[in-house]
């Protein structure tokens, strides 16, 4: 039983008596408590593969703000590192891989990894999360989407153009969605073995599906999304996040996710005009604004609750994840804006959740 299920009501487009709210990366290094958990673990990688590490850093941001929700600490990279392509985060450069799949042998060699013996440690960290919450709040789970996992197994590592996984997207089609229905059939055993071990929500992050064309999108980013949808519980809510997505909302509210997150490119009211009929909105605030100050960080809150305006299913959240250079009491004064000045535009007075 959930104690505070705003989150939930709002994946449903139920009525709630204010906005609830999260943010993508709420745990991380803009928290001193998580910088020195991260030091005494060593790395980021040992972090991510200590279940009671993971745990604790899941829920230092909920300790310190009255979030409505609570997401696992992991990596979108977890897969391919079960894949033994050598995942590495080199400082001040982002993760890398030694083996970059860059070649039909390559991927061709690729196995699927067992969710409960390659990755159990996020399992672990769900369930012992899960249990420390005690229902305070939902538990999101989450997995990189196939296309931005693909972009750094084939590029090696961050890139800025994406040169090498572009070409063979028009060079090699068939290799690259060979790699893709790989990742698309990885990624969804992971997810079910993340909702059996407790997770109520399961959220795809697709951040490099943004640099797409249209045509290219469909194909190579939103087939394989809406193929791991299918394959999960129909009881369970689920979000879909394309970074610069904007052009194809309709598209991505047409693939069966209970939601569709928003960048902060897009007016969020005008995203409701064009499909908060079909499925509720996450979103959207620039992160960048979190380093105003108090009245401006308020102000802009303000201008995405009236934008949005009455009505369910509107979580709000950053438009990308939080920075590390941002003061831990802005979010506070984001997260107090939000429940204070969203209640207008709620008609749900008597509310049975947690306080």
């Amino acid at each position: 039983m959930i104690k505070n299920d705003r989150f939930l009501k709002a994946l449903a487009r139920q009525p709630v008596d204010k906005t609830p709210v999260w943010l993508m990366r709420q745990a991380g290094r803009y928290l001193p408590e998580y910088r020195k958990i991260r030091s005494q673990a060593g790395d980021f990688l040992t972090l991510c593969k200590t279940p009671e590490l993971a745990c604790e850093v899941t829920l230092q941001p909920l300790e310190r703000f009255d979030l409505d929700a609570a997401i696992i600490f992991s990596d979108i990279l977890t897969i391919p590192d079960a894949m033994h392509l050598g995942l590495y985060f080199e400082p001040g450069e982002g993760p890398k891989f030694k083996q970059p799949t860059c070649d039909a042998a390559s991927i061709k060699k690729l196995g699927i990894p067992d969710p409960e013996d390659d990755l159990g440690y996020v399992m672990q960290a769900i369930r012992h999360t899960k249990q420390a919450l005690a229902g305070k709040v939902p538990l999101i789970g989450f997995a990189g989407s196939p296309w931005t996992i693909g972009c750094y197994m084939v590029e090696g590592g961050p890139s800025k153009t994406f040169a090498t996984i572009k070409g063979m997207l028009y060079t090699d089609p068939a290799i690259l969605h060979q790699l893709l229905q790989k990742l698309a059939d990885s990624i969804s055993l992971y997810l079910q073995a993340q909702i059996a071990a407790g997770a109520d929500v399961i959220m795809l992050f697709d951040t490099w599906g943004g640099i797409l064309t249209p045509q290219a999108y469909q194909a190579f980013s939103l087939h394989y999304m809406q193929q791991i949808l299918q394959s999960l519980p129909a009881h369970i809510p689920t979000i879909v996040f394309t970074k610069n997505g904007g052009l194809w909302l309709e598209a991505i509210a047409n693939i069966g996710s209970n939601a569709v997150g928003l960048d902060w490119t897009i007016d969020v009211g005008d995203a409701r005009q064009r499909i908060g009929h079909q499925v509720a909105l996450q979103g959207n605030l620039d992160p960048a604004i979190m380093q105003a100050t108090p009245e401006v960080i308020t102000q802009h809150v303000e201008q995405i609750l009236a934008s949005y305006g009455s009505g369910n299913g509107h979580i709000f959240n950053l438009g990308h994840g939080i920075t590390p250079n941002i003061q831990p009491e802005n979010v506070a004064v984001l997260v107090d804006a939000v429940h204070e000045k969203s209640q207008q535009y709620h008609q749900c007075k008597q509310h049975d959740q947690a306080q």
